[in-house]
């Protein structure tokens, strides 16, 4: 999995499998976000692995939280990937797994009621 980033200012949420099932880290990363001069609230969600901050811009930056991250090793900026990229990613996923669907059921429909079908079923 690589990391996510989606930042618009005052807001950042960052996907990483370091804390995806693994509560220990979750709480690791709450506690050193909220150490940060101008956090508002972290949010971890370790079913999905998402860290969403809320922070005021005036005082603090995204750069620094996400190098904040990166220093204590839940963040690798040479994987992280863009909004864009990730859904591009995630619908590429989805795309693959609907043709292997649909092309299952054209074969399946296909040899419907054939000798082929049966000799399947003996297999």
């Amino acid at each position: 999995m690589n990391c996510y980033v989606h930042n618009i200012p005052g807001r950042l949420r960052v996907k990483t499998p370091r804390v995806k099932r693994n509560r220990a880290s979750a709480r690791h990363v709450e506690g050193l976000i909220k150490q940060l001069r101008g956090i508002n609230s972290t949010a971890v969600n370790i079913t999905t692995g998402s860290v969403v901050v809320l922070y005021n811009p005036k005082t603090i930056t995204c750069a620094v939280i996400l190098n904040t991250l990166e220093n204590e090793g839940f963040f690798d900026s040479s994987r992280a990937v863009s909004c864009d990229e990730y859904i591009n990613e995630a619908a590429s996923k989805a795309g693959q797994l609907l043709g292997k669907i649909l092309f299952g059921a054209f074969v399946e429909k296909a040899f419907e009621g054939s000798a082929l079908s049966y000799v399947a079923a003996f297999i």
